[in-house]
């Protein structure tokens, strides 16, 4: 079986632009949400998939071979704990190769050392990105 498709978990904000920017890079992304109504949140120019369905459910996951169709995955609901039971999930039991997951506590890194899932911390990019526009203006 090809893995090719890159497999977004949550589509709030974050999920969305990130599925949204994948596909117009012409990645083959299936985007997955518990509610039908957040792909609302994804714009009119996501050319991927999207399918409705509890993530942290391996049944969800492994229905039309999803789960083993995918070389990537990333995971942005809006819970710290959940995004951890299933980059665990998609690490231990699914053995995917690339796996980004959102976590707004730093302290939960130390729950991924050891693994090649990698954590992404929206406050820390974007209190990085401040500091780089704010460094590079000229000081009054």
């Amino acid at each position: 079986m090809k893995k090719d498709k890159i497999l977004v978990i949550g589509c709030g904000r974050l999920g969305a632009s990130i599925a949204t920017k994948l596909s117009d890079l012409g990645f083959d992304v299936v985007m997955l949400d518990k509610s039908d109504d957040s792909f609302r949140k994804l714009d009119d120019n996501f050319g991927g998939y999207t399918v409705v369905g509890d993530a942290t459910d391996q049944f969800v996951l492994e229905s039309d071979d999803l789960i083993h169709e995918v070389k990537e995955v990333i995971i942005t609901t809006d819970s710290d704990n959940i995004n951890l039971f299933i980059s665990h999930l998609c690490f231990f039991v699914y053995d995917i190769p690339k796996i980004y997951v959102r976590f707004s506590d730093t302290s939960k890194a130390k729950l991924i050392e050891h693994t090649t899932i990698e954590a992404i911390y929206p406050f820390i990019l974007s209190l990085e990105d401040f500091l780089k526009k704010r460094n590079g203006s000229t000081k009054s």
